[in-house]
């Protein structure tokens, strides 16, 4: 075929090309259906992978795979979902993907927007951030990575992290324990995400220290939070008050991240979202960033990416 090229690309690790490949060699057939345009294609041939295509196809395939193998250098265990990204790293300019360092392994982004979003996280002077979109696309695991990554280069002193006590319309007054028992069953992803960045042991040591931090709203009121991380976790459910309560809690040195899906409001019916309402009034305020996450960002089973995309046509068609 005319202006058909042909490439090899030889992993720096040998031993991780049957991962750069993918079970049943489903990373390449993803790397072809995304490149179709440029009629690529991949395939496995003996310690290297042949690619065939258009120029830009075949040098966007090189960039993925390279992107994907750094991925597999940090996380040995990254997937499917973790080539999906590295296929956006390709699409996007290299030197817009910084990472999260300091912590167990490097935390890479996977999209545009989490790059995006990780820019804003660390950029100096933007000390308020607003990352909103549907759940499996990171907003909350990288806040929180952000957050250790301060603490390991003590930039910040502590990270705070609260979250409102609604959760699908339960009703936590049936639950057995005081407001923090309680609440602390719907805070198990946030310490799973701290486990993850920075290694159960040294979570146990800061927790023990208040040098962490995770509670329920109630427990904001009344505080100043000073040279501190602030993460305000699925603020969708917290009202309009509930949010000027946190948001102004933010003390000298400090940064915080309010994160939360507005699609997933479980607040009474007639009762605003605080977070709908910050995001109009603190639009364009200076030292605010804003990310929005979409179904293009999730990084999860492919399958969620379909259902988010199936119900907000849902909605706009019963506007």
């Amino acid at each position: 075929m005319k202006g058909t090229i042909t490439r090899l690309y030889t992993p720096e690790n040998p031993s991780q090309l049957p991962s750069i490949c993918g079970p049943q060699h489903r990373n390449l057939m993803k790397l072809e259906m995304a490149l179709i345009d440029g009629k690529l294609e991949a395939e496995s041939q003996g310690g290297s992978i042949k690619l065939s295509g258009s120029p830009d196809a075949v040098g966007m395939a090189e960039a993925t795979l390279a992107a994907f193998e750094r991925m597999l250098k940090a996380n040995p265990s990254a997937g499917e979902d973790a080539f999906e990204g590295a296929i956006d790293q390709a699409r996007a300019p290299a030197e817009s993907y910084g990472s999260l360092s300091g912590l167990r392994v490097p935390i890479m982004p996977q999209t545009k927007t989490q790059a995006s979003y990780i820019d804003k996280l660390t950029r100096p002077g933007t000390d308020l951030v607003f990352g909103v979109g549907p759940a499996g696309t990171g907003k909350t695991f990288l806040a929180v990575a952000a957050g250790a990554a301060e603490l390991r280069k003590k930039t910040k002193e502590r990270l705070i992290i609260t979250r409102p006590a609604v959760e699908a319309g339960e009703n936590l007054g049936f639950l057995p324990g005081d407001l923090e028992e309680k609440v602390e069953p719907y805070l198990r992803p946030i310490w799973d995400a701290l486990n993850e960045v920075l290694g159960p042991d040294q979570v146990d040591r800061m927790r023990e220290k208040k040098i962490i931090e995770v509670a329920p709203l109630a427990f904001m009121r009344g505080r100043t939070l000073k040279n501190a991380f602030v993460i305000m976790d699925e603020a969708q459910n917290a009202t309009v008050g509930q949010t000027k309560m946190v948001l102004t809690r933010l003390g000298r040195d400090s940064r915080m991240v309010v994160t939360g899906d507005p699609g997933q409001v479980d607040l009474p019916p007639k009762t605003p979202s605080g977070l709908a309402h910050a995001l109009k009034i603190l639009d364009g305020v200076e030292g605010v960033g804003v990310v929005e996450f979409s179904a293009n960002d999730v990084r999860r089973h492919a399958l969620v990416s379909r259902i988010i995309r199936a119900y907000d046509k849902d909605a706009e068609t019963s506007r």
